[in-house]
């Protein structure tokens, strides 16, 4: 039988319905029942108690808002009736306590099909970016895009342009504009025009964004790191890389950037300055040899078997509904914990969705320092947004208030849960480089694109993506496995989920059977299989820009 609401933590105060419930509904609490006296839509909260303004709400153990207006027993929490709160708390007060690592006898000889680099680090893909310094030569990238993509058979996206041919045929023949609205529209099928030239290559990945120039100095500096940490990063085969010349992001500052995170760099990298070359057609032309041969050099290279230790996953969440704390994000951290225990590395990201469990954080770092830092990053990060008119309590966005998660704490409170149970062992500032096995921590945004891009270029290999609303987010160089949280979600859009959890919520699943289940297929993603993202050519890569434009 499949249960009314769940308390997820024996101290909270509120209950998560986990279906609609109408107003009179009597639910199971404790050793009685409450009875909603409003209606509750699903994955929202139910008073246990009568709240006086003033009071404070738990859940997940933790202070995650204070009352504002009376809430009786049985009502519904909302954006009215509480505020974000959270508790304080001290980097110097630890409570460290023994970590109790998970059964990974199973997994102990487990392996993945992975491209083995020189430095020790192994991809679960083999790609060739196409990367611009500064913006302003993002129309060559986008040139060298139409030059390369479909001749190489890498031209995989869906075409609508026969629908759009299929209105205009309609129109010609005099149809009515209410005909056409009604009108079933087909979609040609997608898929690669022509088989791939470099078989060993999973594709030719064209990168643009909007900085490089223009900001402060500390964004160039940034921005060179982040596209560092791509170029050097195990899913890469090497890079062409295409310059203007006067830019802030000059080319030895990105050289600077590599060299610290590869002293050894190993990888064919092409970097051209158009205001050296001269014409548009030198600079193409140029490029397009050069490449051409990176990806002949590329395509020598084939998938062999790695150990799990070799895997970084990236932990990431979007479109959070009021079921990703209970059902996807626990069991993405139950996966955490088996890939820390088996010597691989995990990143938790998203500081703004880290307030309110500060403490358990500091409580679990390996060491003072740790602490230490993860708590200056963590205060110079709320400070300044403050500095601007905004904080933490404005990271809830409309379809998370809309779906239960009414305060940062309560969606930050379910989303620190992927990050499973396991010591941090490593605090990383944007975009530093994941170099300890075990739960790093990565001081990114809440937006899950900017945070998606920076843990790929800390090293993430394959990133775990929950969603309770349904999002596209892609990566371009490492997949990016979007997991529901809700069943409902997964039969709407099938076409960009890849796995389902709502069957915890369901009754159907454990969080641990889940979690093995993802890590199942985490495996089959590192060895080559393709995940929705990939498929449809989802390939966001946005930078954060951190200081002002100059």
């Amino acid at each position: 039988m499949k249960h009314l609401v769940a308390q997820i933590h024996p101290q909270d105060n509120v209950l998560v319905a986990l279906t609609d419930l109408p107003a009179g509904t009597p639910v199971p609490w404790k050793d009685g029942m409450v009875t909603t006296t409003q209606a509750i839509p699903a994955k929202h909260k139910v008073a246990t108690q009568n709240f006086e303004p003033g009071d404070l709400v738990h859940m997940y153990g933790v202070l995650v808002g204070k009352v504002r207006e009376r809430i009786p027993l049985g009502g519904l929490l909302t954006t009215s009736n509480i505020q974000h709160a959270t508790d304080s708390f001290d980097q110097n007060a630890v409570k460290r306590q023994e970590w109790p690592r998970p059964d990974v006898t199973k997994w102990q000889e487990r392996t993945f099909m992975g491209f083995h680099r020189p430095d020790g680090r192994v991809g679960t893909a083999n790609y060739w970016l196409v990367i611009p310094l500064v913006f302003c030569e993002n129309r060559n990238i986008q040139v060298l895009e139409e030059a390369l993509v479909d001749d190489l058979g890498y031209g995989r996206r869906k075409s609508y342009q026969p629908q759009t041919q299929e209105l205009i045929q309609l129109m010609k023949a005099g149809k009515s504009v209410e005909e056409i609205l009604q009108t079933d529209l087909q979609t040609s099928l997608d898929g690669q025009a022509k088989p791939r030239l470099f078989p060993n290559v999973d594709g030719v990945r064209f990168l643009t964004h909007e900085g490089g120039c223009g900001g402060i100095r500390q964004d160039a500096q940034t921005l060179c790191g982040l596209l560092a940490g791509y170029i050097t990063h195990p899913n890469v085969a090497g890079a062409t890389v295409l310059s203007l010349g006067c830019q802030n992001a000059q080319v030895s500052m990105l050289q600077d950037e590599i060299n610290k995170r590869s002293p050894q760099f190993y990888k064919p990298i092409y970097i051209l300055e158009q205001q050296k070359i001269g014409t548009e057609e030198a600079l193409i032309s140029t490029a397009l040899r050069q490449t051409f041969a990176g990806l002949m050099q590329a395509n020598a290279q084939h998938r062999e078997p790695a150990p799990l230790s070799k895997l970084c996953i990236g932990l990431e969440c979007g479109g959070s509904d009021g079921f990703s704390g209970i059902s996807a994000n626990p069991a993405v951290g139950h996966v955490s914990d088996l890939v820390v225990a088996l010597g691989g590395s995990v990143i938790l990201a998203e500081f703004p969705e880290l307030c309110g469990v500060e403490q358990e954080l500091v409580d679990r770092s390996v060491d003072q320092e740790t602490a230490q830092r993860f708590s200056s990053l963590m205060k110079a990060y709320g400070d300044s947004a403050v500095a601007v008119g905004s904080g933490f309590d404005m990271n809830p966005s409309p379809g998370n208030i809309r779906d239960g998660l009414i305060t940062d704490a309560m969606k930050s409170a379910g989303a620190a849960r992927k990050g499973g149970s396991s010591p941090v062992v490593a605090v990383l500032d944007y975009p530093e480089l994941v170099t300890k096995p075990g739960l790093n921590l990565l001081c990114t945004p809440g937006n899950d694109v900017e945070s998606t891009t920076a843990e790929v270029g800390s090293g993430a290999n394959v990133v775990l993506f929950t969603t309770g609303l349904g999002t596209p987010t892609g990566n371009p160089i490492a997949p990016v496995v979007k997991i529901s949280t809700n069943t409902a979600l997964a039969k709407r859009m099938p076409d960009i989920i890849d796995l389902n959890t709502g069957t915890v919520i369901d009754g159907e699943e454990t969080i641990e059977q889940a979690g093995e289940r993802i890590l199942d297929y985490v495996i089959r993603v590192a060895s080559g299989e393709e995940v929705a993202a990939v498929r449809h050519g989802q390939t966001d890569f946005i930078p954060w820009k951190r200081g002002v434009s100059l």
